[in-house]
């Protein structure tokens, strides 16, 4: 390619960014504008994608990172071919178009993460490279490279300042992702100031401490420079790579290197003013040269052949090693059979998380999809699949990962993980620290990635730990969340319906919330029922039905016992076990009223946490059972005696508010 048609294209992208931008009175102009010849440098030269078949499984994966500067990759999306038009582009930030502020996943064809949360596209970069790497470990053959791509992302100077970077950072250059190559877009500029007003740390000594390959492109504008450090990059073997790219924000603009020009539109003659740098100044809005888009064509035309290529290798892998081929095309298409779950043979009372465990390692053999582990917290949370490798830079095929006390990564590595495609991920910790990864996991929601969150020590039965470690809102807040299933187990066979609910989901995370302290398996609770959010566990006795107890985790055997004492005072409630307030809310209107008739208004919820949010099933003038402070460090037993959250005092409390 010329560097005349490469200068060109350039020009076109930095040119439409500012039409796009100043139509829509919003949106991000400086990044663009600076890592213009990085984004195409990259996509030109580099990406292995087809715009014809955005989901072709063996193509590299890139991440936006810095999402607020969507319209660099929406640019070069229209350019090289993708279904993304003008029109498109002309729309840019507006009501259900295709070009959102930040890359939304399932808006725009093409885009492989929704990124805009700063850091987290990096992170889900991380996770993304982990899939390629574990799926490679245990599919390829010599001389069979059916999963061989590269993860590349653009970050920027803000990404680098959130935390969950250098977290995700440490893992990838722990696990020694070569295939994972990170562009920075160093500007020196954040929104309100200079970089150096909050950050002066040597981020390229930082990265090598924590084993990345590091490089430097001093001229953001020489794509000779950033095209031989790319390659470079690709030429590493056994380290991540990060590549700073030095730019110039706003590049063509009187305010260029400055935070002036980070975000929002500018006047209409400094607009002019940098039409006019880019050669577009007599050039009518949103001006596409031809030539420009001719520059692509045979990256487009090569890009169609590098899928064919790859199919063809594909059955040939097929007739050499038929076992591992039809798994692998089941992992892509997502037709691996499930297991039957119900099936799985648990024994003994026990706590819930324990039977989650049992469950994990019951059903991994017939479904070798998951990859996770826990916050370093394995053993207690039970997410370890026993007899598997740990994955590590000598070995990927393993499904665990240490992913050491970094929960936020943690969760944002396994919707990497997931997003990659043929893979499941999933996590584990306490309860507690949901808290720590509250944003991936409100991504996850998002994307109606489905990624499994396991979470642990569900209440004050924590004991010892004492307050900070014993969580009391966070299942509501959970709950609070579009676009995610909470699932609360009161014993195994609701332990086993949460894994069977988590497996079969297509599009929305799972929290499954489980227990540590040991409770029995109660009579009455049912799998299939169970996956329905809400159903009867204990029926009332014969006659009438003078109320509702509706519970969750081990406080439906507390709901049970309550009915037993109201029934010897002649009272006849029904118990519910409710372990998804989500999986409810979806059935129809018949079923909830087979459960809680409207025509029972005596009702009281018991859930050992935060009552708010129970009164839209128990009403204004039910009963919630709960705990609405922090707790203390003590044995369980003495707390739970302390509060007197026991049987006896639900009864109390029904009584005292329905017997008048």
């Amino acid at each position: 390619m010329s560097k005349k048609i490469d200068q060109l294209t350039i020009d076109t992208i930095r040119s439409l960014t500012v039409d796009a931008v100043q139509t829509a009175h919003h949106g991000h102009l400086g990044m663009p504008l600076g890592t213009a010849p990085m984004g195409y440098a990259l996509w030109r030269y580099y990406l292995k994608v087809n715009p014809k078949d955005t989901k072709w499984f063996n193509r590299d994966r890139f991440v936006l990172s810095a999402g607020h500067g969507s319209m660099l990759l929406y640019s070069l999306m229209h350019l090289s071919g993708f279904t993304l038009g003008i029109d498109d582009i002309k729309q840019f930030r507006q009501l259900h178009s295709l070009t959102p502020g930040h890359p939304e996943l399932h808006k725009t064809v093409g885009v492989d993460v929704a990124t805009g949360p700063l850091g987290q596209g990096f992170a889900m970069g991380v996770g993304l490279a982990i899939a390629e790497a574990h799926l490679a470990d245990r599919f390829n053959e010599p001389d069979y490279p059916v999963v061989d791509h590269y993860t590349y992302v653009i970050s920027g100077d803000g990404d680098f300042e959130e935390g969950i970077c250098q977290e995700t950072a440490s893992i990838a250059g722990n696990l020694g992702l070569h295939k994972l190559i990170v562009l920075w877009d160093a500007n020196h500029v954040t929104s309100d100031a200079l970089l150096t007003a909050s950050n002066t740390e040597d981020e390229l000594l930082k990265f090598k401490a924590m084993n990345w390959n590091i490089l430097e492109v001093k001229d953001g504008n020489n794509v000779d420079e950033i095209r031989l450090a790319i390659e470079a990059a690709q030429r590493s073997s056994d380290k991540p790579t990060l590549i700073k790219v030095n730019t110039n924000i706003g590049f063509g603009s009187t305010l260029q290197g400055t935070s002036a020009i980070h975000s929002d539109p500018v006047s209409d003659e400094e607009a002019t003013h940098m039409k006019h740098v880019y050669g577009f100044d007599d050039q009518e809005l949103f001006y596409v040269p031809q030539a420009a888009k001719d520059g692509f064509a045979d990256w487009i035309q090569n890009a169609q052949l590098t899928e064919d290529n790859w199919k063809s290798l594909m059955k040939q892998y097929a007739r050499a090693y038929p076992e591992k081929a039809t798994l692998l095309d089941q992992l892509i298409e997502g037709t691996l059979p499930l297991p039957d779950i119900e099936q799985v043979k648990i024994a003994g009372d026990m706590a819930t998380r324990a039977a989650s465990g049992k469950v994990l390692n019951a059903i991994y053999p017939k479904y070798p999809v998951l990859v996770g582990g826990s916050g370093d917290l394995g053993t207690s949370n039970k997410t370890t699949i026993q007899g598997q490798w740990f994955m590590s830079k000598h070995r990927y095929a393993g499904p665990n990962i240490y992913f050491g006390i970094r929960e936020f990564a943690m969760a944002t590595i396994a919707n990497g993980v997931t997003l990659h495609v043929g893979l499941r991920g999933y996590t584990g910790t306490f309860l507690v620290f949901s808290d720590y990864m509250r944003s991936a996991i409100r991504h996850a929601a998002i994307m109606e990635t489905p990624t499994i969150f396991v979470f642990t020590h569900d209440s004050l039965y924590v004991g010892q730990d004492g307050p900070t470690h014993q969580p009391v809102e966070h299942l509501m807040s959970l709950r609070a969340m579009p676009n995610i299933i909470t699932f609360r187990a009161a014993d195994e066979t609701e332990v086993k319906a949460a894994w069977d609910v988590a497996i079969k989901s297509t599009k929305t995370p799972i929290a499954i919330i489980l227990n540590r302290q040991s409770v029995p398996e109660l009579v009455g609770t049912d799998m299939h029922k169970a996956e329905r959010g809400a159903y009867v566990v204990s029926k009332e006795a014969d006659g009438t039905l003078d109320g509702l107890l509706i519970a969750s985790g081990s406080e439906v055997q507390v709901a049970i016992e309550t009915q037993n004492r109201l029934a010897q005072q002649g009272i006849n409630v029904r118990v519910v076990s409710m372990p998804s307030w989500e999986l409810f809310e979806v059935q129809s209107a018949e079923y909830q009223q087979a459960v809680l008739p409207d025509a029972v208004t005596t009702r009281m919820s018991i859930e050992l946490g935060a009552t708010m949010g129970w009164q839209q099933y128990v009403g204004r003038s039910g009963v919630r059972m709960g705990y609405d402070k922090f707790g203390e460090s003590a044995p369980a037993t003495d707390i739970l005696k302390l509060i007197d959250f026991t049987a006896k005092r639900a009864t109390k409390m029904y009584l005292d508010a329905f017997s008048k």
